[in-house]
C-alpha cells in the first residue's frame, strides 16, 4: 500500500469519537501517544507539519541529565533527568547510547573542587560509580587538540547520545502498530466547545497537499503538546502566554576538521556559559547558544551570523590547533526551547521544568526537556484521567524489544547496531524489501541507502525535506544538504512515492529552499540575499 492510498485511508478513520486527541508530534506528543494507546486509550495524534520537525528534530542529540543546571541549582530538573537517562540506556538500546564527557578546569583548587563535587553529584544522583580523574597526560592521549587555555586536567563522566527525529518516528510507528492513529501535515484550526463550555475537539485541516478537506473530530479529551506553539491554542482560550521561546543553535563540522573521541563540556570564553562539543554520526556537532527568540513561530529557526562566530570564538579557544574556519561548517541547524516563562533576565537560567495546565478541558503539556518525555506523558495523562472515567492500564514497554544480531545478517555488526536502534522489530522488513546493494553506506556515513526507498513506502513522506532531514539526517550531514545526490534518491524512492516528475522538481526546489534558510553555513547571508 503506498503512502498516498493509506493517508486517504487514515483520514477515512478520523470521524469517529475518540478517547483523546493528541495535538502535537514532538517527542512529547509522541510519549503521550506511546503511553495513552499502551493504556488502554483509542488515541488520535495530529502534527500540523512533520513529525519532530519542530524542536525534537533540531536538539542537542544527548540525553542528558543537565550538568550545567547544576549551577543553577536545579537539582530536581537534574535528578529526574538522570535517573531517565539511565531508564532509557535499557529501554532504548542503540537508540540511545552511553557518551563519555571531558570536562576541563583550570589550575585554581576552587575550580577543581567545584568541578568534582558536580561530577559526583551527577553520578550518585544515577546511582553509578562511572566518572574519574585525567591529567594532562592522560587527557593528552583521549583528546590531543583540547588545549584552552590554563587548563589543568579534567573530568571525566557519562552522558548519552540519540538521533533524535528518529526516536520520535519510532515512538510513533510502534504506537501505530499497537492501534494508535497518527498523521502529519494536518493542522488543529480551532478547538471545539461542548454547551457548558469545554474543550470537547478539534477542527481539522489537511496541509499534505492530498486535498482530503477538513473535519471536526470529537474527543473526550484533548492534550496540547505542541512545544514552542503552546501559546497559539492556549489563546483560543483566552488565556495568556506562558512560554519563552529560546533559539539554541548549533553548527555540524566534518570529524576531520574537529576529531573528538569523546564530547568536551566547555565554558565560552567570553561569558562562561558551558557549551558542547559531540561526535555524532561521524561528524562534530558544536552548540549550544540560549537565546530569546524574536521572529515569527511560523518561520523556520535558523543560525544567526552573531551565533556563528560566537561558537566559532569558542572553538578556537578551546581547540586552538584546529584552525576552524566558517569554511568548516557542514551545516547549521537551530531548535526552539519550549520553556516557561519564569522572571530570570538570563533565558540561560530559566528552568526547565515542565508544567501541566488544564484550561476549559484543554490538558497542556510543556517545557521540560526531550530526556523526560515518559515522566511529562504521565503527568498530561494523570490530569486527564477524570475526564475519560476510565484507568489508565500499566504500560509494557516504551520501546518494542530490538531484534537480536545473527551471524547470517547481510550487516555488520555496526550496521546492525545503527539500524536496530532506529528501527526495532521494523528491521527484518526494511532488510527484506531492500535490495543487497542498497545496504551500503552514503558516502561513508552511518546512513544506508535502503533508509531512502524504506522510508519512503513506509515512512509518512510527505515531502522531501521529511526524507532528508528527519527520516535520514543525510541533509544535515552532507555537504550542500546532499544537493549532489537528489538523482540517486529520485532513483531509489520514485517507486515508493506518487510523484509525478512536476512534482519532483517541486520537492526539489522546495528542499533547496529550506536547506538554505534554515540549515545551511550561513542561512542568515541567504534569507538577506532573497530581500
Amino acid at each position: 500500500m503506498n503512502q498516498h492510498q493509506s493517508r486517504q485511508q487514515l483520514w477515512s478513520l478520523l470521524d469517529q469519537e475518540w478517547d483523546l486527541i493528541i495535538i502535537g508530534g514532538g517527542i512529547t506528543g509522541a510519549g503521550v501517544f506511546r503511553r495513552a494507546v499502551s493504556g488502554g486509550l483509542k488515541t488520535l495524534l495530529l502534527e500540523a507539519a512533520d513529525f519532530s520537525s519542530g524542536t525534537s528534530s533540531k536538539s542537542s542529540k544527548l540525553v542528558h541529565g543537565g550538568f550545567r543546571y547544576l549551577r543553577s541549582g536545579q537539582y530536581d530538573v537534574t535528578f529526574e533527568s538522570v535517573r531517565q537517562r539511565e531508564k532509557l540506556l535499557k529501554q532504548a538500546e542503540n537508540l540511545v547510547t552511553p557518551l563519555g564527557f571531558v570536562l576541563p578546569y583550570k589550575a585554581s583548587n576552587k575550580q577543581r573542587r567545584m568541578v568534582h563535587t558536580g561530577v559526583l553529584i551527577y553520578d550518585l544522583m544515577a546511582p553509578k560509580w562511572q566518572h574519574k580523574h585525567l591529567d594532562r597526560t592522560q587527557l593528552s592521549k583521549i583528546m590531543p587538540l583540547l588545549s584552552p587555555q590554563g587548563m589543568a586536567g579534567a573530568y571525566l563522566y557519562y552522558d548519552a547520545l540519540l538521533d533524535d527525529s528518529r526516536m520520535v518516528l519510532r515512538l510513533i510507528q510502534e504506537t501505530c502498530e499497537d492501534g494508535g492513529v497518527a498523521l502529519n501535515y494536518v493542522h488543529a484550526e480551532t478547538l471545539l466547545k461542548s454547551k457548558d463550555g469545554r474543550v470537547c475537539g478539534v477542527a481539522l485541516a489537511d496541509r499534505s497537499g492530498s486535498q482530503l478537506g477538513t473535519l471536526e473530530v470529537k474527543a473526550r479529551a484533548v492534550i496540547n503538546a505542541t512545544g514552542p506553539w503552546t501559546d497559539c491554542l492556549r489563546r483560543q482560550l483566552g488565556q495568556q502566554a506562558r512560554i519563552r521561546p529560546l533559539r539554541g543553535s548549533h553548527l555540524i563540522l566534518s570529524s576531520t576538521d574537529l576529531p573528538i573521541s569523546h564530547a568536551v563540556t566547555l565554558m565560552h570564553p567570553k561569558d562562561g556559559r558551558a557549551m558542547f562539543a559531540i561526535p555524532w554520526e561521524k561528524r562534530t556537532i558544536f552548540g549550544t547558544t540560549d537565546l530569546d527568540h524574536p521572529f515569527p513561530l511560523e518561520q523556520e529557526p535558523f543560525c544567526t551570523n552573531q551565533e556563528i562566530d560566537y561558537m566559532l570564538e569558542a572553538i578556537r579557544a578551546i581547540f586552538p590547533e584546529t584552525k576552524i574556519t566558517d569554511a568548516s561548517i557542514i551545516s547549521t541547524f537551530a531548535g526552539l526551547r519550549p520553556i516557561v516563562r519564569g522572571d530570570a533576565n538570563n533565558p540561560s537560567a530559566e528552568s526547565r521544568a515542565h508544567l501541566v495546565l488544564d484550561e476549559d478541558g484543554l490538558v497542556t503539556i510543556t517545557g521540560g526537556k526531550l530526556t523526560i518525555f515518559e515522566i511529562m506523558a504521565e503527568d498530561a495523562l494523570k490530569a486527564i484521567l477524570p475526564q475519560l472515567g476510565k484507568p489508565l492500564k500499566p504500560i509494557q514497554h516504551w520501546f518494542k524489544p530490538n531484534p537480536v544480531y545473527s551471524s547470517d545478517s547481510p550487516l555488520s555488526r555496526e550496521s546492525f547496531d545503527y539500524l536496530v536502534g532506529r528501527y526495532g522489530q521494523a528491521l527484518p522488513d526494511l532488510l527484506n524489501t531492500s535490495q543487497p546493494q542498497d545496504l551500503q553506506n552514503v558516502e561513508g556515513l552511518n546512513p544506508h541507502w535502503a533508509e531512502l526507498p524504506y522510508n519512503a513506502r513506509y515512512g509518512m513522506v510527505e515531502h522531501l525535506d521529511d526524507l532528508m532531514l528527519r527520516r535520514t539526517r543525510l541533509g544535515m550531514l552532507l555537504q550542500d544538504g546532499g544537493l549532489n545526490l537528489l538523482e540517486e534518491v529520485k532513483q531509489l524512492t520514485q517507486p515508493a512515492l506518487p510523484w509525478t516528475e512536476e512534482k519532483w522538481q517541486f520537492e526539489i526546489t522546495r528542499y533547496q529552499d529550506i536547506y538554505q534558510k534554515a540549515y545551511s553555513p550561513n542561512p542568515e547571508n541567504y534569507l538577506k540575499q532573497e530581500k
